[in-house]
């Protein structure tokens, strides 16, 4: 019986967070802190603070969010690359999504003492783009709304709402990571089936929503 790479990622995620939230000295070891990588060249903090939560609620929501998703983009990357490779690829795919997300905020603040992230909302995005890639005419639900949309209409929707939020500022919510995780997931997608298998991700993209707009 193969062993799920998606619950093993969630297991490890709550096995982590769960006891830092009463240890404040874990969540300071790890979480992203821009200074003490720039100064003290602790770059494990690009990963490790997807592994800590600031509490239950955000730890839930991203999990939740993460095997909705995560389990069908793992098992069309087994499918597609063979069960290893594909498996392979998909911890790859959430592990550099950690580090790339973030990225644009250890840039901007790099020497802000003050600034201060954790959560593996980007990682997250990445899945959920990824799964939009690749399952266009999907329907995703909205939390609190009885109805789906398909992944083509939602996610351009979501990366203007989180860009602009970005820009604005003003929360603890760091819209940067979700952007540019969502935007590495897509990459990754094209890059790994054009470069490996020679398929065309964009194309397939466009076929399946044509087809879905053909049909209404």
């Amino acid at each position: 019986m193969d062993v799920s790479v998606t619950l093993a990622i969630i297991v490890i995620t709550c096995l982590v967070s769960i006891p830092a939230f009463s240890n404040q000295r874990m969540i300071d070891d790890l979480i992203f802190y821009p200074p003490a990588i720039a100064q003290q060249n602790q770059w494990y903090r690009f990963i490790t603070c997807g592994f800590i939560h600031g509490d239950w609620i955000h730890l839930a929501f991203n999990m939740y969010a993460f095997y909705g998703f995560g389990l069908t983009i793992e098992l069309t990357l087994a499918e597609a690359f063979g069960g290893v490779t594909g498996r392979l690829l998909f911890i790859f795919l959430y592990i550099t999504s950690l580090f790339f997300c973030l990225i644009p905020t250890y840039i901007k603040h790099k020497d802000n003492y003050y600034y201060r992230s954790l959560g593996a909302s980007g990682a997250v995005s990445a899945i959920v783009f990824a799964y939009m890639l690749l399952n266009p005419t999907g329907g995703i639900g909205i939390i609190f709304l009885p109805f789906s949309l398909p992944a083509f209409v939602l996610g351009p929707v979501y990366l203007i709402i989180t860009s602009v939020l970005s820009r604005k500022g003003g929360s603890n919510i760091n819209h940067s990571a979700h952007f540019w995780g969502a935007i590495y997931g897509m990459v990754f997608i094209i890059a790994a089936f054009y470069f490996l298998k020679g398929i065309n991700v964009p194309a397939y993209f466009i076929d399946q929503v044509r087809s879905y707009l053909g049909a209404l």
